[in-house]
């Protein structure tokens, strides 16, 4: 019988872990474990005294161009004392393996793991931490730039609208709002003035579920996998617009966010026009993602319903019409 073709598979964790075990030369007491599938594949492997993540890139989610730019700004970063989880070299100095799965290449990288815990509820403390980590890293990465994405009103919101008119009517109230949206986000992006802004390589994703808290001030970023060029205030304002919703009481958020800002000012500048611009950029990051889940639809976001739009947006409306309340 021959053996049907698939779109994405599941790899065994009992053979992913003989395979990393005997790339990396790690003992035979450590144990994989998948953790999560999603956009990627994330498995951990582990002893009682050591433990390290392996990210399964899905079949041509990126190119080993676009992870090797990844692991390269995690080096520099490394390089540069700053807590972030960095790639693993195996015993031939590879970092980036390829595995022949069903559906075709997956590449697979080991990289070290970020001790402490998810903090969805961060203190005034935790949140200035944040911000004091993500300055050093834009430090590291302002005026640079890598062979990946540019993250401009195209990427983040003119093609994430067309993912999305693939699976919704494009007269949908919630639809509606997004065109209009963009278009306004657009404009605003074309009449920056590049004097007044930052630009370097950005993150994209930085939020609770993406970094690890020790002590409540022991902060490590990790999972790059949408690192791009774009102006630095996007890394800022897609945070905020995440704490924005997790915070229900709005004067505990504000502070919070006073904490995150201050924090960052003090290693690096702030324009006013930058601080302006928060609210924009958080709102063209969500569209953006809401967006990617589209683009995945066929296997991760069986979720991606006309309630679950209405929802997102919804959000989005929220946090725009917040901040057009405080002008």
């Amino acid at each position: 019988m021959t053996t049907f073709p698939v779109s994405n598979s599941t790899l065994s964790e009992k053979e992913l872990g003989n395979f990393i075990k005997d790339k990396y030369n790690l003992g035979e007491s450590f144990e994989c474990k998948l953790f999560r599938t999603g956009m990627n594949h994330t498995y951990f492997i582990s002893n009682t005294k050591r433990k390290f993540v392996i990210r399964v890139y899905s079949h041509n989610w990126r190119t080993k161009t676009e992870i090797q730019e990844e692991l390269l700004l995690l080096e520099l970063l490394k390089k540069n004392n700053l807590s972030v989880s960095y790639p693993i070299s195996d015993k031939e100095d590879n970092q980036i393996q390829e595995i022949n799965a069903p559906e075709g290449i997956r590449y697979v990288v080991l990289f070290s793991f970020a001790k402490g815990e998810k903090m969805r509820f961060m203190d005034n403390d935790t949140c200035s931490e944040i911000g004091s980590l993500m300055a050093k890293i834009h430090h590291i990465t302002a005026n640079k730039s890598i062979n990946r994405t540019d993250y401009n009103s195209e990427i983040l919101l003119k093609k994430s609208y067309k993912q999305l008119a693939h699976f919704f009517a494009e007269n949908l109230t919630e639809m509606r709002y997004l065109k209009e949206l963009n278009y306004k986000i657009s404009e605003t992006f074309e009449k920056i003035n590049p004097l007044n802004f930052q630009k370097g390589i950005i993150h994209l994703d930085i939020w609770y579920d993406n970094l690890s808290v020790k002590d409540n001030k022991e902060i490590t970023i990790f999972d790059f996998d949408n690192c791009g060029n774009g102006l630095l205030i996007l890394d800022i304002g897609y945070f905020c617009k995440q704490l924005f919703f997790i915070e229900s009481d709005k004067k505990k958020y504000e502070s919070k966010v006073e904490s995150f800002l201050n924090a960052y000012r003090e290693i690096r500048e702030l324009s006013d026009e930058e601080i302006k611009l928060i609210p924009e950029a958080g709102a063209s990051i969500f569209a953006f993602y809401l967006g990617v889940q589209a683009q995945r639809f066929d296997w991760s976001n069986i979720f991606l319903t006309e309630n679950y739009l209405k929802m997102f947006v919804g959000r989005i409306k929220s946090w725009m019409e917040y901040y057009k309340t405080k002008k």
